[in-house]
């Protein structure tokens, strides 16, 4: 018998577009089943690297969203220590189901996870092809072109409402509700109300880091 999937949504925030180029600021990881309850989170600002650069374009952005900028740079931990603790975390979502990265878009956030992950803890959770795309799920559902399909065209129907504030758990958290939205309306299952989560509320579980 298939094991379930647990989707583990997550969202990063750097100061350039190139992994090891630039720095990876902060991630954060919200664990969800396909009855969208949320089995527990997981978030750490991350150390800078000595060899690594900011890229001024990114760093004009973080100019404009400075509260932003502030809490991904609150108590950073050195990714020698943040990355084998994720890793190990991921690894103890397997014992409920197999952990699969889900991402918008996938092609950003998770080169960023899988080259901190392998530099640092020696290897990547979810493999080096284990993620789903959210962008090219919903263009493969409504149709249409693919460069036109954005998170402002999306229907209203798949988000709950949680705040988008560029803030790695945060954005994980509301993205990972609404990637559950989409799969069930594809697969045909009934629509859920907001996601349920753990004891402790939003964003409380196994791996929670304090903000």
């Amino acid at each position: 018998m298939a094991r379930e999937e647990i989707f583990v949504s997550m969202d990063i925030e750097a100061d350039g577009r190139a992994p090891g180029l630039s720095n990876l600021l902060s991630f954060g990881a919200a664990a969800f089943t396909i009855g969208k309850s949320m089995l527990g989170t997981f978030t750490r600002n991350l150390t800078t690297l000595p060899d690594a650069a900011p890229e001024p374009d990114t760093m004009a952005w973080w100019a404009r969203n400075r509260e932003a900028w502030n809490a991904a740079r609150l108590n950073p931990v050195d990714p020698a220590v943040a990355m084998p603790d994720f890793v190990r975390w991921v690894d103890g979502l397997s014992e409920r189901g197999n952990p699969v990265f889900v991402g918008y878009p996938a092609a950003y956030d998770f080169k960023w996870v899988d080259y901190w992950c392998v530099r640092f803890a020696g290897r990547n959770p979810f493999g080096f092809s284990g993620c789903i795309d959210i962008k090219t799920l919903a263009w493969a559902h409504l149709g249409g072109s693919f460069p036109s399909v954005s998170k402002r065209n999306f229907p209203k129907r798949w988000f709950d409402p949680s705040p988008h504030t560029h803030v790695a758990l945060d954005d994980a958290i509301e993205q990972g509700a609404m990637f559950i939205n989409l799969l069930r309306e594809i697969r045909g299952l009934p629509t859920l109300g907001p996601a349920v989560y753990p004891p402790g509320g939003s964003g409380g579980g196994a791996g929670e880091e304090p903000r």
